[in-house]
């Protein structure tokens, strides 16, 4: 037979038994994210070629990141698929905070609707970890072409349909999407070209061989200073402090044309919470360094920081829209 003890003391040992146990569960989550990163590497998957602005600044951003941790972050390019190889082999990965993603709108909110059924959920398969920043672009024409505004613009798709070209960095990507938009909310019907980056398709708009593009902002600025490109609108909310007079095409009267091209930095579904904490305040830190501030500028890059979960909003929303954009156009994956 089993006795028990009831004693005082007993019950005085199991009371603060309980209550050690109780503190140890309270500060486990804080301990993994003090604990971690226990000096070993972790890698920065970059789903796209080395030398573009999600690489420049991603390998910017590694780089303080481990000074930071006290480790040495590696960049890892794994191009491919619209990025859509580089996302699947993170999702993939083990849950522990060595492998991240850091990548841009295209893989987590436009290829899913686009490419059918993926080796990974955009969504469920990862834990967002902080917006790294925007990147607004800018409509525009060749120095030789007549248009003037967007209305000028739209009254031509719609007299010649099918006849006027809109370049693109590719299917897929968010450059194409807002071509197909201006087509949705307008009624203009033009041609998509797709080319291999972005630099191609500026090079060809440059030369008259299309007639229009959406172009980052960093990389179509030169050339509209230099008058050799013409900007008739941005897709920000805002106008841009470089180009006061250009307006939003929102205030074209497209009200709900608001787009800016996202990079962020995701970590595999079921990564420890603390330990996704932990990256987004260490992160959020390296971007208010000057150095970093500086190259994002360059870039046309406007730094966002904030919280995974303003991340996952911001992930789930637009993933809603451009679902919307590629099945009402019923837009293919070429």
């Amino acid at each position: 037979m089993i006795q028990h003890d009831f004693s005082p003391k007993a019950d005085g040992l199991t009371r603060r038994h309980l209550l050690t146990a109780i503190g140890a569960l309270c500060v486990a989550g804080p301990a993994v994210a003090q604990d971690w990163p226990l000096g070993r590497v972790i890698t920065w998957v970059v789903p796209y070629p080395p030398g573009g602005s999600t690489d420049v600044l991603g390998r910017n951003i590694a780089q303080r990141l481990g000074a930071s941790l006290g480790t040495t972050v590696i960049v890892d390019n794994k191009p491919g698929a619209t990025g859509t190889i580089g996302a699947s082999f993170v999702a993939k990965a083990a849950p522990d905070g060595y492998t991240l993603l850091g990548t841009s709108i295209g893989p987590q909110a436009i290829a899913p609707h686009l490419m059918g059924k993926l080796p990974y959920d955009p969504i469920a398969g990862f834990e967002p970890v902080i917006t790294i920043g925007t990147i607004p672009h800018i409509l525009v024409v060749g120095a030789s072409q007549p248009f003037k505004t967007v209305a000028e613009l739209i009254d031509a798709g719609k007299a010649q349909t099918g006849k006027l070209a809109f370049a693109s960095g590719g299917n897929g990507t968010i450059l194409q999407m807002q071509g197909e938009l201006l087509q949705q909310q307008t009624g203009a019907r033009f041609i998509h070209v797709p080319y291999k980056g972005d630099t191609p398709a500026l090079q060809d708009t440059l030369a008259g061989q299309v007639q229009f593009m959406f172009a980052p902002a960093a990389a179509a600025l030169p050339h509209v200073l230099s008058g050799r490109l013409r900007a008739i609108a941005v897709t920000s909310a805002h106008r841009l402090k470089a180009l006061p007079t250009v307006p939003t095409l929102s205030e074209t009267g497209l009200k709900d044309f608001v787009v800016e091209q996202w990079q962020a930095v995701f970590a595999p579904a079921k990564t420890p919470a603390a330990v996704v904490q932990r990256l987004n305040a260490e992160i959020a830190r390296v971007l208010k360094d000057p150095a970093v501030v500086a190259l994002a500028d360059k870039l046309g890059i406007t730094l966002v920081g904030g919280t995974p979960q303003q991340l996952a909003d911001l992930q789930k929303a637009d993933s809603a829209k451009w679902a919307k954009v590629i099945k009402d156009g019923n837009i293919k994956a070429e």
